[in-house]
């Protein structure tokens, strides 16, 4: 008879399947190890044993709580965000043991994991917004068209609200745009969104300069090779610009869909109307918008206030 398959060899089974079958990110595939590894560990060191695939099965409830408490009051406590991760990790790693290795484990569902309050939007200012938009046709080492493409797509983010996967997402029979935007978003849910003039604009001066001939079903955006354009390079082109505008880390893609909604809300838009803007599924979540503006009235009176 074959001896069982190690928690390790498991391990690594699970993370060559996430990376070539589910094409999981690399930070993802650190992230998911690391927490498999300290688990499988903290098991092994429970037990008193090593750990293979049919004990891994028979893990109870208690003893996966047990684990969660050991990383919540180690020498290097997580927090409640990252212990949340941390279980996600090993459920998704007993759902491939379930599926790919015959070893179910029912127990791992009892387990909840801690409340995590959502953390409210950090949006850029107005003035900021600007200066990233303007910014990239400030670079002297980035082609022209490659200035007007970037500058095209943080419009979008700004300007219609869009997720960055929205925005990467559109056609080339998507532009010219017009007054309004169709945008499939999460779940497959459509919405229209209004298109500002200066969204239309920016848009249009990028296809004045694209080199790449764009076929109607193909993406709009292309990489400097002429591959669609990537979230990952719209990241590295925010790290820059916020390098040189002096911005914080929470100036990211998302910042500027975050920015949208929050100048909306104070503009005076309705949360109606801002979470049909964003797709968002639920109201609770557009909702988040307004701790956003109480904080920013709050601080501006602190500011003025003579007797603040």
């Amino acid at each position: 008879m074959a001896a069982p398959v190690t928690a390790g060899a498991a391990r690594a089974q699970w993370l060559e399947h996430l990376a070539h079958e589910r094409r999981a990110s690399p930070r993802t595939l650190e992230a998911y190890g690391f927490a498999a590894g300290r688990y499988i560990a903290f098991l092994e060191q429970h037990r008193g044993e090593a750990m293979t695939v049919p004990a891994l099965a028979e893990v109870t409830a208690g003893e996966v709580r047990a684990w969660l408490a050991h990383l919540r009051s180690g020498e290097r406590p997580l927090s409640p965000r990252s212990l949340s991760q941390s279980l996600s990790a090993i459920r998704t790693f007993h759902r491939f043991l379930d599926r790919r290795l015959d070893a179910p484990n029912a127990a791992i569902a009892l387990v909840r994991g801690p409340r995590v309050k959502p953390g409210a939007p950090r949006p850029v200012t107005e003035d900021q917004a600007a200066g990233l938009l303007a910014e990239p046709g400030l670079d002297p080492d980035r082609e022209d068209w490659e200035a007007a493409r970037d500058e095209a797509v943080l419009t979008l983010l700004y300007g219609c609200g869009l997720r960055i996967s929205e925005a990467l997402s559109l056609k080339r029979s998507d532009a010219p745009i017009g007054d309004v935007l169709r945008i499939t978003g999460k779940g497959g849910k459509t919405r229209m969104v209004p298109a500002l003039p200066a969204v239309r604009e920016a848009v249009d001066a990028y296809l004045a300069q694209v080199p790449f001939g764009l076929g109607p079903d193909q993406p709009l955006f292309r990489a400097k090779r002429g591959g669609p354009l990537s979230p990952r390079h719209m990241q590295a082109t925010m790290q820059l610009l916020r390098g040189r505008l002096g911005l914080p880390a929470s100036a990211t893609p998302h910042a500027l869909r975050h920015s949208f909604a929050t100048h909306l809300l104070g503009a005076g838009a309705d949360l109606r109307s801002i979470q049909e803007l964003l797709g968002h599924a639920s109201l609770s979540t557009t909702q988040r918008y307004t701790e956003v503006d109480a904080a920013a009235l709050l601080s501006a009176y602190s500011a003025a206030h003579p007797h603040a």
